[in-house]
């Protein structure tokens, strides 16, 4: 390949049997041609295969279009709070990536349909995967919330990277005490640059919610199956991230979702009458403390009692049992006397910090009078027992508690502040 192209342009290259045509962006692959095709996925034809290759177009960079933001007293106020993810963003071909587009100006040009929906305040908060999420940014997005509901904002979506977005969504929802506005957040599955990017829908579907209903809560605003058809409004604490690509990735978890957007109606259908109504309330800031350390060990064949003790100097642990709360405590031949150092390392830990046993299994509640193996855990100490939270929630719960009751963690665990326990499971 002898040619130079600049990122952005479109090149058609041929090797013995096939052509391929998109637009070519660089990278620090020198084996390879790297292009975007229309679909939006990235190819790599390896450059030894390539016979010849033309440009097809030049790319000419085009301004980014700034839609009119007009401030209209018939219209609630909503506020975008930007952490990152793709849901905002727009393809970049010189780096083949995405780069964010926040001011209101720009998502009303990318997103024409909300200037008719709600007044917009948009902003970045910070730009970041949502793998690098620290306890110190839920604190900063609490007070982001609360500095947007002092301007008078009637709801707010916060953008944010679906990775860890469960974990977010649970963490806000235990910091923002007695909140007085809806908070949503939202993500996207597929970036904006494919044709089957959920970006529009899930952020308009969004705004179309909190515009129209009464709910005021921490939710988490997603596809509700492949079609583009419906959203729906899943409840903070017991949502969970349950694939890694499909656009409806997020479901309830041992809960009922609270609602579903039509999209293309844009009609709201509450499913049950059990969610937060606006009311005349005082907004609380109860952070988490950013230092604590607070680890999550997943029970296992071939544990060792070494992995537990790695713990020793952490402020709190999850364990994630097996079936209705298990791990590996019992000698039962000569190839388990681990399974007793295990035990003992519990039991020392359960000394020096709260211990909380969470599902494996995802769905389901936990019943750790059923066996042996829970009843002796209980007796050292583990909670947990009748526990139908997620892995996720219980970590932040357990951090959340720490932070502002730590004398009532043992009371409060069990106990269902936020909506995070279920009184009874559905099928």
């Amino acid at each position: 390949m002898q040619k130079k192209f600049l990122p952005g342009d479109t090149v058609e290259a041929f090797t013995d049997d096939r052509s391929f045509k998109g637009r070519y962006f660089e990278s620090a692959d020198k084996e390879h041609l790297i292009l975007k095709l229309d679909s939006g996925y990235n190819i790599g034809i390896r450059k030894r295969r390539i016979k010849s290759i033309k440009l097809v177009k030049k790319f000419r960079k085009k301004p980014v279009p700034k839609g009119k933001v007009e401030h209209k007293k018939s219209l609630k106020t909503i506020s975008i709070l930007h952490t990152g993810g793709t849901i905002s963003s727009a393809v970049d071909y010189s780096t083949g990536g995405v780069t964010p587009h926040f001011t209101p100006e720009e998502l009303v040009a990318m997103f024409p349909e909300i200037k008719k929906i709600a007044n917009i305040r948009s902003r970045l908060v910070r730009n970041m995967a949502s793998d690098d999420m620290r306890f110190a940014h839920y604190n900063i997005l609490a007070r982001e919330v609360e500095k947007e509901l002092k301007k008078g904002s009637d709801g707010i979506i916060i953008t944010h990277g679906t990775d860890t977005m469960h974990f977010t969504a649970a963490a806000l929802s235990f910091i923002l005490e007695d909140l007085p506005i809806p908070v949503l957040l939202v993500g996207a599955q597929r970036s904006s640059d494919r044709g089957s990017s959920d970006a529009a829908m899930n952020f308009i579907s969004a705004c179309k919610f909190i515009a129209n209903t009464d709910f005021c809560d921490v939710a988490i605003c997603m596809h509700k199956n492949e079609n583009d058809d419906l959203c729906v409004i899943m409840p903070g604490t017991n949502a969970r991230k349950l694939h890694t690509s499909r656009r409806d990735a997020f479901k309830a978890v041992n809960a009922e979702n609270i609602a579903e957007i039509d999209y293309l109606s844009g009609s709201v259908r509450f499913l049950h009458g059990n969610y937060r109504k606006k009311e005349a309330r005082k907004l609380k800031i109860r952070p988490i403390k950013e230092k604590l350390k607070i680890g999550i060990v997943k029970s296992r064949p071939q544990m060792f009692a070494a992995e537990l003790m790695a713990y020793k100097n952490f402020d709190g642990l999850v364990l994630e049992g097996t079936g209705l709360g298990h791990f590996p405590i019992s000698k039962i031949d000569e190839f388990t006397s681990e399974h007793k150092k295990i035990y003992s390392a519990i039991a020392q830990l359960a000394k020096k910090m709260p211990i909380v046993m969470a599902p494996q299994t995802v769905h389901g509640r936990l019943q750790m009078n059923v066996y042996g193996g829970g009843r002796l855990l209980q007796d050292i100490g583990v909670m947990g027992n009748f526990s139908d939270m997620t892995t996720e929630t219980t970590f932040i719960k357990l951090a959340w508690l720490l932070s502002n009751h730590p004398k009532e963690v043992k009371r409060l665990m069990m106990e269902n502040l936020r909506g995070e326990l279920s009184k009874r499971l559905l099928p």
